[in-house]
């Protein structure tokens, strides 16, 4: 119980921290057909940070 309610709070800080410091590739409409390789790990990582905070 402690670990999950600890490991929400990490996601939690990492997930302000990705909408700081990484560019939100929606807002500049990227077409993901034609994301570059390290635009697409940007936005798997934001992804997987966001889905496990909520």
């Amino acid at each position: 119980m402690y670990f999950s309610i600890m490991n929400k709070q990490l996601f939690e800080i990492l997930a302000k921290i990705n909408k700081i410091i990484f560019p939100s590739f929606t807002k500049k409409g990227l077409d993901m057909a034609y994301a570059k390789k390290w635009q697409l790990a940007i936005i798997g990582w934001r992804y997987f940070i966001t889905k496990n905070s909520l």
